[in-house]
């Protein structure tokens, strides 16, 4: 296959250029050349014997041109041309490409397909593999030699350095190459929830320069998932058809909102208050809603729940609103099965809630003078046929839309103060270019005055975020030791100083917290972080040592020299070491993404998560340590294979009590916001004495 695609033919007569199919939706003509002489001409194909004006098909040209009808074709001298074809017109059906004259029915030039091409066509992949931090995704398409796209795609965004990496070599590693994320930039990920996406190889990599794709914690050289790539893919080549359309920053201090993205088609729907922009991508659309409404109000738009009339019973709609608590902007996917407020089961509800799933992609939001911008994406198809409706490749579709409020759950009430009715007739091409219905946009440019969400790290208010307040167990001899998110900067970081890559002890089911031992005294741990050698991310093996860092079984020699270990590791008779303490695999993980943000207490954020156990024939690890009578005051529970995931144990001489009420001392640790607190208000003088 050559660079350009499958080599078709030259064009003959009064054109020349040599014409090459890309794949099953695109051709491309290499060096086009045409005088520019006929009065209505146009890129016109079929699948007739030979050119004629009874059976064709116009291919716009530019694809991106503006108004009702394409242009006339003008003149081009060796212009490299792309082609769209339209939606449901497939190469594969084609049987000639001319450039046709309607007014005059003039063929100046045209190439006949040979009887067997077959186009270059998107390879499908496996899905990602499932390793750390909730990642997960539909099966993974090669669209083109540079194009990856990654449908459902699932990832807790609680990884520190975390980007899409590709490299070759048999499993990824930290000498692949970054790949910009879906907005075109290298920021570290963001967490998604079931989000399609696609994203581009940078400079002049290919896919078949690569063998895997992984989502990477580069700082942590740790794997949270990947897709193997193999090397006999005919994909179609990369020649710009599938640019990306990006979309912006949500960054607070651009107000979230659109970067050099401007959609051509608007409408405005219920006597002006409310204007609907959109943009049809790749078996998608992009759909930016503005409206004139108060802070506690949402919009909402989206698909009739009848064919060829306005009905709100059976809508697919979703409902955008700002969030004045926590500052962000939402997008939620909505079935309208009910004139009522939703009761979990029937009215105005979130798929979300009743069994399905957000099938709307948030892209950005902002608020100025009044005015609500949220845009978001979501497929042209039904991804569940009992909560979503089609918008049809070709043809207008009816549409409805609302203003009202909120009710405390920040959801949709039925009644809305402004809507769509039953006689009104709104119908949109989604396909469409050009048609723009309104004379002044209600969102404005500026967005100085924009509300976003919660800011970057860059930003000045990252002062404002307070950590939690540090957990402690003292007096218990049985601790059960499991892994789970690190809380953001609320948590690990802002507790112990130090670095994380996502993952943190919990012991107790508390996060990191200090424990309080004994000298002489015995303890027993057990140890619930994976046991799965293979496969670092479910392999966290507990041991006791000196170091802040740990991580011991990472270390070079000399490195393991300079720590001290005192329970969890042993050495073969070669004098290698190994873990003595790696049990099943219990996880606290996230039920969505990270919501360190929002939780104001560690209690706040044990909400958000789950805890998951896998089932099987592993155990807990026991792990029993005597505290040896010389011990330092200051020794710390860690992990064999991972760097910072444990903190401190505070070792203290028999009879220590910490001076609180007896009672709170003896009360049981197990629980897991049984804490001793009042430790935490003393001198740290007092504490390590």
């Amino acid at each position: 296959m050559s660079k350009y695609g499958r080599y078709i033919g030259d064009l003959a007569r009064d054109v020349s250029g040599q014409v090459y199919a890309v794949s099953d939706e695109v051709l491309f003509i290499k060096g086009f050349v045409y005088g520019g002489t006929g009065p209505d001409a146009f890129f016109w194909t079929g699948n007739s014997s030979r050119p004629s004006p009874i059976q064709g098909t116009i291919i716009p040209y530019p694809a991106d041109y503006q108004g009702k009808e394409p242009p006339v074709l003008g003149r081009y001298d060796n212009k490299d041309v792309l082609l769209k074809l339209p939606l449901g017109v497939k190469v594969r059906d084609l049987r000639w490409l001319s450039v046709w004259c309607r007014r005059f029915a003039v063929d100046f030039g045209s190439v006949l397909f040979p009887a067997d091409l077959d186009p270059p066509k998107p390879r499908v992949l496996s899905e990602f593999k499932r390793l750390a931090h909730g990642l997960r995704s539909g099966s993974v398409t090669i669209l083109d030699a540079k194009t990856i796209y990654i449908p459902n795609l699932h990832y807790d965004g609680a990884g520190p350095d975390a980007f899409f990496l590709v490299g070759t070599g048999t499993e990824p590693n930290a000498q692949g190459t970054k790949v910009p994320n879906e907005l075109g930039d290298f920021n570290p990920l963001r967490g998604y929830q079931g989000e399609d996406i696609e994203i581009q190889l940078s400079g002049d990599l290919t896919v078949h320069d690569i063998s895997w794709l992984s989502l990477y914690c580069i700082r942590f050289k740790e794997n949270f998932g990947h897709v193997m790539i193999p090397k006999d893919l005919d994909v179609p080549p990369a020649l710009g058809q599938n640019q990306l359309t990006v979309i912006g920053s949500t960054d607070a201090t651009s107000g979230g909102g659109q970067q050099g993205h401007e959609f051509d088609s608007c409408i405005q729907l219920l006597n002006g208050r409310m204007q609907v922009q959109w943009e049809a991508i790749l078996e998608g659309v992009i759909i930016r809603l503005s409206a004139r409404m108060d802070e506690n109000e949402y919009m909402s738009f989206g698909i009739s729940g009848a064919e060829g009339k306005t009905q709100m019973i059976g809508a697919d709609v979703a409902v955008a609103y700002y969030n004045s608590d926590d500052n962000k902007f939402y997008a939620d996917d909505y079935i309208l099965n009910a004139k009522a407020q939703c009761d979990g089961n029937n009215g105005a509800c979130p798929d979300s809630r009743i069994g399905g799933r957000n099938d709307v992609s948030m892209l950005y939001g902002q608020r100025v003078n009044g005015v609500t911008t949220v845009a978001y994406q979501r497929s042209l198809d039904a991804q569940e046929a009992k909560f979503d409706q089609v918008i049809p490749p070709v043809g207008r579709v009816n549409v409805i839309a609302a203003i009202g409020p909120l009710n405390s759950r920040k959801e949709a009430n039925y009644h809305s103060t402004d809507r769509t009715g039953s006689q009104e007739d709104h119908r949109i091409d989604f396909t469409s270019r050009g048609v723009n219905q309104c004379p002044t946009l209600l969102a404005p440019e500026d967005k100085s005055e924009a509300h976003g969400p919660l800011p970057s790290p860059t930003t000045s208010t990252e002062n404002a975020i307070q950590p939690w307040k540090p957990n402690v167990i003292f007096g218990k001899t049985e601790l059960r030791a499991r892994i789970g998110p690190t809380g953001g900067k609320r948590g690990y970081t802002a507790i112990t100083g130090q670095p994380s890559w996502g993952l943190a002890w919990y012991i107790n089911d508390l996060l990191i917290p200090e424990i309080y031992v004994e000298r002489g005294e015995t303890y027993m741990f057990l140890v619930e972080g994976g046991n799965d050698p293979l496969n670092s991310a479910r392999y966290h093996p507990l041991y006791i040592t000196d170091s802040l860092q740990g991580g011991y079984g990472q270390k070079t020699d000399a490195q393991q020299r300079e720590q001290r270990v005192f329970a969890g590791v042993e050495f073969d008779p070669s004098g290698f070491p190994f873990p003595t303490a790696a049990g099943s695999l219990c996880e606290w993980k996230h039920k969505t993404v990270d919501k360190w943000a929002e939780s104001e207490t560690f209690e706040d954020y044990t909400k958000t998560l789950i805890l998951e156990c896998e089932s099987g024939r592993e155990q807990p690890a026991n792990l029993t340590w005597t505290v040896p009578l010389d011990a330092p005051k200051t020794l710390y529970y860690q992990c064999y294979t991972h760097n910072s995931l444990g903190w401190k144990i505070n070792v203290v001489d028999r009879g220590f009590q910490p001076p609180v009420p007896r009672s709170a001392a003896s009360s049981p640790i197990g629980s897991r916001f049984s804490l001793f607190l009042a430790v935490l208000l003393l001198p740290l003088s007092v504490l390590f004495l």
